[in-house]
């Protein structure tokens, strides 16, 4: 048995065990940490396997951007533990039965399926690439055109996202990006020029406040 096998050994039996602590755990900000572990553990199985783009993005996408902006509403939510943990031992049994038999089931469906279609070339090392090369060659090349009508649905859909939530509301302040923009210099400031003299008020009254002290 190999050094790079054990390292997959030991990489699934983190991800498997932090994934059951991430069900199993009473606090929902340990939850999150070891759903980070979970994810981090499962890039390092795909990194050992040969298939480094889909790790880093893993760590990119989930450990880095997504489980931290979950971990920020967690921590920002009062949320209270006992109420979400009441039936948890309850459900559990039937909970357990129902979670085998879709193992069960997806175990068979991959059996059928390696024996029915075997695994072919990797199409990777056919081609003398590296996974991330290869990704990266495949996508542009013969798929850019899908690729690119996707960028253009996932940004129509964050505009529309936020046009959603700049809805007016009443009672709520809120800001206009039209008529921020739309502004001159002459609607916020006002320049104007005044002699450096003193005034001749400020003047007599200093003046009386010397002779009453004298």
């Amino acid at each position: 048995m190999d050094f790079i096998l054990l390292a997959f050994l030991g990489f699934a039996a983190i991800t498997v065990m932090s994934a059951v602590a991430v069900i199993s755990v009473r606090n929902p900000v340990h939850a999150a940490l070891f759903l980070v572990l979970t994810f981090f553990s499962a890039a390092g199985t795909w990194i050992l396997a040969g298939a480094e783009f889909l790790g880093v993005a893993l760590l990119v996408v989930y450990v880095g951007a997504v489980m931290v902006l979950f971990l920020f509403v967690v921590m920002m939510l009062d949320i209270d533990i006992t109420t979400l943990r009441q039936g948890y031992v309850r459900y559990l049994p039937i909970g357990l039965v129902v979670a085998v038999v879709m193992l069960a089931e997806v175990l068979t469906l991959i059996g059928i399926g390696s024996r029915v279609t075997p695994f072919g070339v990797d199409p990777a090392e056919a081609a003398g690439l590296g996974n991330t090369a290869w990704v990266a060659h495949t996508l542009f090349r013969d798929y850019l055109l899908p690729f690119e009508i996707a960028a253009l649905i996932l940004t129509v859909a964050v505009v529309a996202a936020v046009m959603l939530t700049l809805r007016a509301r009443v009672g709520v302040k809120r800001q206009n990006p039209a008529e921020q923009a739309a502004v001159r210099a002459s609607d916020r400031v006002r320049i104007i020029k005044m002699d450096a003299v003193r005034p001749q008020a400020a003047a007599v009254t200093q003046g009386q406040d010397g002779e009453g002290q004298a």
